[in-house]
């Protein structure tokens, strides 16, 4: 039967039993490091730590702050929470306590679960922590699993009702201050099923998941996607270029999803000989994909990359280039199943084919809103549309192009600048690694272009060669007036370029 076929209809009411899609018990469900957890298995720890929590007082509607960094452990403890009927805030291990303080304040959160190691780091204690907080705190560490491992073993799920929420996810902040996404079961779980359908995903997969898994890009297409299938997924605790090589060689795997920064690592594997035999499809996402990035990949390791877009108001997954079809460098694709969209001017009307708008999404993967934030809530959604803040076009085979974020959008004396634009041809640039283009304000052109390079390993290049390059290729007003070198551009922890933090440092120049 056809991956379609079998994925129609969604048998389960919460994110906490997707595993129980398409069940087979003894087949690995997790690998992570030497340890095979089978899906017997994984059910369950899912159902002990529903179980643990129960035990230690959490009941429906409470919030669940998760902190910890990529393991099975993560998994066990979302999923056993939402049995719960709780709600689940997964954050960022990096964030500092001031951080940690607004998120627990703005979700009104009730529970902390954090990573020991985690905590330590901080120079953190559970007390001084949940003294910070206002709120209780689990360490999640020898003592808690001993005690999980203890906890009843009966089974049970609080949710019936699909529509309920399961998870609030915090919007990166690069535009603002971060607000949460109200994202329900039913958001998360038809999520998991377009993108089945989106990648062609099958239950022989093994997918790898090196993305960070407190982040909705990760956590939808490498945990949720292949647990709704009966996929297995390989766990690895943070990215690393020879181990992340050597789980794609020995774990067999079949699924990559990462980063545009990641593919560098596999093209220069590439350039070494290395073979990943197994590996069938690669995904990427977070943020733009280079052409030059995709071109590179294809040429040397000899296999497509599938570019996607998301935001976490959609669960994220809404478009992705055809797995079984053409392959259009620079698209984001097509729209996955069950989705509308449309292009829009700033009355929210559908403009012509080929003319750029703001992008706007609606279907059943389309968050309930931002939690206690009713007027941001009204202007993301209004009109029964999911307005992305992206810029986009979109050609007569409804093959979809983001042109640039809007805010991000350079007006250089009334005529408008796509950071994208000037940054795909930087990126052809023999010498140059990576690029960031940005506005800046300037009295007299209201902004200049600004751009950031990256130099490949051991390349020199001269201010003027670089403009040349840019002056062959595109139109005056588009040429940067600055452009800096820098040995890294910022990037969080889903590989996004942190643009704020380039506006920011010219400010701090200025002043």
């Amino acid at each position: 039967m056809e991956t379609k076929e079998r994925i129609m209809e969604i048998k389960v009411p919460s994110v906490g039993q997707i595993y129980k899609q398409n069940y087979c018990a003894d087949k690995p469900a997790i690998l992570f490091k030497d340890e095979v957890v089978t899906y017997s298995q994984l059910d369950e720890n899912v159902i002990a730590f529903a179980n643990y929590f129960k035990s230690k007082g959490i009941v429906k509607g409470d919030k669940v702050i998760l902190n910890t960094v990529n393991s099975p452990e993560f998994t066990y403890a979302y999923l056993g929470v939402v049995r719960n009927g709780a709600i689940i805030v997964p954050i960022n291990p990096m964030l500092t306590l001031e951080e940690m303080k607004f998120i627990a304040s703005d979700s009104s959160a009730n529970y902390m679960l954090i990573h020991e190691g985690v905590m330590l780091k901080q120079g953190l204690t559970a007390e001084s922590l949940s003294e910070a907080l206002g709120l209780t705190v689990f360490v999640l560490n020898e003592a808690l699993l001993a005690e999980v491992k203890a906890a009843d073993k009966e089974d049970f799920d609080m949710i019936n009702d699909s529509q309920e929420v399961s998870t609030f996810l915090y919007t990166s902040g690069t535009t603002g201050v971060p607000k949460a996404a109200m994202l329900t079961h039913a958001n998360l779980l038809e999520n998991a099923r377009q993108c089945v359908i989106g990648l062609g995903c099958e239950d022989y997969d093994v997918f790898m998941c090196v993305l960070p898994m407190f982040h909705v890009f990760a956590f939808t297409t490498c945990q949720l996607q292949p647990f709704y299938v009966g996929a297995t997924v390989d766990i690895v605790e943070a990215f690393s270029p020879k181990l992340v090589i050597s789980e794609l060689i020995e774990k067999e795997i079949t699924l990559f999803l990462g980063v545009p920064a990641m593919y560098m690592v596999l093209i220069e594997a590439g350039k070494n000989n290395i073979k990943f035999p197994k590996l069938r499809r690669a995904v990427s996402g977070g943020s733009a994909l280079p052409v030059e990035v995709y071109e590179q990949t294809w040429n040397v390791i000899n296999i497509p990359v599938i570019e996607g877009y998301g935001l976490t108001e959609s669960s994220p997954a809404s478009s992705f280039n055809p797995h079984d079809g053409v392959q259009k460098p620079g698209s984001i694709g097509k729209i996955l199943d069950g989705i509308d969209f449309i292009i829009a001017d700033p009355d929210d009307n559908e403009v012509p084919v080929g003319e750029v708008g703001e992008l706007l999404l609606r279907g059943p993967n389309v968050m309930l809103g931002y939690y206690n934030r009713p007027e941001e809530t009204e202007a993301a959604l209004r009109n029964g549309w999911l307005h992305t803040g992206d810029l986009a076009k979109v050609d007569e085979e409804d093959y979809i192009y983001i042109v640039d974020r809007k805010k991000d959008m350079i007006n250089v004396a009334g005529l408008n600048v796509y950071p994208r634009e000037i940054e795909e041809v930087l990126y052809k640039h023999p010498q140059i690694k990576d690029a960031a283009v940005i506005g800046v304000d300037n009295k007299l052109r209201g902004e200049i272009v600004v751009a950031y390079i990256v130099l490949k390993d051991g390349e020199e290049v001269q201010h003027k060669e670089v403009l040349g390059w840019l002056k062959e290729r595109l139109a005056a007003y588009k040429i940067p007036k600055r452009i800096e070198v820098l040995d890294d551009l910022p990037r969080n922890n889903a590989g996004k370029i942190l643009k704020r933090k380039l506006k920011e440092a010219i400010e701090a120049d200025k002043a």
